[in-house]
């Protein structure tokens, strides 16, 4: 099997078929602009979403996407603010990259249809502030609306494009040739359309854009869709992931009660950064000395200072205090934000918002090189689903559009460098020696999710995540029937549980073994970071073992991201 797992879901075997060049799974700003460019080069690509086409996580990024485009900004000071954040476990390289080819590659997304905000005054974009950013770089569009904005103008140009795409569709697995190349995926179709059920794309490129696994925690800005399905397709076909331990938690989403569970309402950072105070029920702020800059600081640092204040006092929430806005401003620059605000009863601008941090961005994933390539030849990642190196320990603030921007462009050049291959049909993990997983029923879900978010939540121990190994042990069926009960009937909750129950199992993994206190992990046992041990990766893979497969983890060079250069060439 050259050294792959050789598993696969348990699903029908393909009832349908499309060949192509390339199929891209993900419909956010990745997917659509590494679409986008694989096609203007000529190659026949397929996109594959699992939900609508609009529907991708990019809509629902508010504060906007960063780059150097203001007067006296620069790449370097961009690089700068961007390795701060990302607490020594940047890859320099690839943030130079991002920061560099950056701004053009805005500018060529506004030449693609997308409208930012500008300035009445100069005409110029109307940049604002967020955390972790020392100069206003944030271009943002609709006030708070950056992500629907960019979603639409890539929407629509793949509709001007007329590319075939596969809505409302599951991917499933990878499909091998025999050499263990990438040549497809499996993909399972729920709804009306052309196609229904299971069926495949075969194509010797495929693009991961799938977004992030948010809903991997009871709480996530993520919506519903965001199952971890392509880090777990990219695990069960012997592909290397990074830095999953790594989830940032967004320090101010709007506090809906105890309990409340699935995608929970954001409110931007960007909010902070027009001036925004971060208070207690008292009205006391309690950033402000904690960091030179306060309310916006990192967003690990804030959402550890909110943590801190709502031990202290005893409280589940804290407050984000904008009433010095004023209606107009509100209006203006936050009208979704202020909708959603108002929706649940909230009037900020007559009362402080009361907020907490929620699950939000994967800074790890799919280990890639700086083309997009994976371990696996013919397999690329790009935007959430990938770790490129870019974020290390921490996203900083907006840089995640930017990066499935850059990202999807150097997948679509190193494709149309590759001599074109002709798709060759495979069936799931390889010609032989697949082995099927079995499925935990649909409601494991909500019990993966609530062990999650007690166990490898905000605040985590050695104590917390051993509970949560041994209790995701528990939720894994038995294939004789026996422990956790019966596997669950192949279909779309039973395939989604089964992707949250992988990646839940790494991700704790990980998060055992990184024995310090470093960007959004923070070990309440080991508080401190630790530079002298862990300024390094941890790489995570499935492997054959005797009996199936087990997982490793291993730790890298302590001063860069490990490249793969070459590995997943076409």
């Amino acid at each position: 099997m050259n050294g792959t797992t050789g598993l696969r879901l348990d699903a029908p075997r393909s009832g349908w078929a499309i060949a192509a060049d390339v199929v891209v799974v993900g419909s956010g700003v990745a997917g659509l602009t590494a679409a986008l460019r694989c096609a203007a080069s000529g190659r026949k690509t397929v996109i594959v979403t699992k939900a609508r086409l609009d529907a991708g996580s990019t809509r629902w990024a508010q504060g906007g996407i960063a780059a150097a485009l203001g007067e006296g900004d620069t790449p370097g000071q961009h690089l700068d603010d961007t390795l701060v954040a990302g607490a020594g476990l940047c890859d320099e390289e690839a943030v130079r990259t991002l920061v560099t080819e950056g701004p053009d590659a805005v500018r060529r997304l506004i030449g693609a249809g997308a409208r930012f905000d500008t300035s009445a005054e100069t005409g110029e974009i109307d940049l604002t502030r967020e955390g972790g950013h020392r100069r206003r770089r944030i271009a943002h569009a609709g006030g708070d609306a950056t992500g629907a904005e960019i979603s639409r103008a890539l929407v629509a140009a793949v509709r001007d494009a007329g590319m075939e795409m596969v809505e409302n569709a599951l991917v499933l697995d990878l499909l091998k040739d025999a050499g263990g190349h990438a040549a497809g995926v499996s993909l399972h179709v729920m709804g009306e359309g052309r196609h229904d059920g299971v069926g495949a794309v075969h194509a010797p490129a495929v693009v991961l854009a799938t977004g992030g696994m948010g809903q991997v925690f009871s709480a996530t800005t993520n919506p519903p869709v965001s199952t971890g399905d392509g880090v777990a397709l990219a695990l069960r076909a012997g592909a290397e992931v990074s830095d999953l331990e790594f989830v940032q938690f967004h320090p101010t989403v709007l506090y809906l009660g105890p309990g409340s569970e699935g995608q929970q309402p954001l409110v931007s950072e960007a909010v902070r950064g027009e001036g925004a105070y971060l208070v207690d029920a008292d009205g006391e702020r309690f950033m402000a000395g904690q960091h030179e800059l306060a309310e916006l600081a990192p967003r690990d640092i804030v959402a550890k200072g909110i943590m801190r204040r709502m031990r202290e006092r005893g409280a589940d929430h804290m407050y984000l205090d904008a009433r010095h806005f004023g209606a107009r401003m509100w209006r203006e620059r936050f009208p979704t934000i202020l909708a959603a605000c108002r929706a649940h009863g909230i009037d900020p601008v007559t009362e402080p918002v009361p907020v907490a941090p929620a699950a939000h961005y994967a800074s790890g994933g799919v280990r890639t090189d700086l083309a997009g390539r994976t371990t696996v030849p013919g397999l690329y990642a790009c935007g959430e689903v990938a770790c490129t190196g870019v974020h290390g320990a921490n996203r900083l603030a907006s840089n995640s559009l930017l990066e499935g921007l850059v990202f999807a462009e150097r997948i679509a050049a190193d494709i149309a460098r590759a001599p074109a291959r002709v798709p060759v049909p495979a069936e799931p993990g390889g010609p032989a020696g697949t082995r099927t997983v079995p499925l935990p029923p649909a409601e494991a879900r909500y019990a993966i999710q609530r062990t999650m978010t007690a166990g490898a939540g905000v605040l985590r121990s050695a104590e917390s995540l051993a509970r949560a190994a041994e209790e995701l042990a528990v939720l894994a069926p038995d294939r004789a029937g026996s422990g956790a009960g019966k596997p669950a009937e192949p279909g779309v909750e039973a395939w989604e549980a089964a992707n949250l129950h992988l990646v839940a199992g790494v991700l704790v993994a990980t998060a055992l073994r990184r024995t310090e206190t470093r960007g959004c992990h923070w070990r309440e046992d080991h508080p401190e970071r630790d530079d002298e041990s862990w300024c390094r990766h941890l790489v995570a893979a499935l492997r054959p073992a005797p009996g199936g497969s087990a997982l490793t983890v291993r730790t890298t060079d302590s001063t860069a991201f490990p490249p793969v250069t070459g590995r997943g060439t076409p």
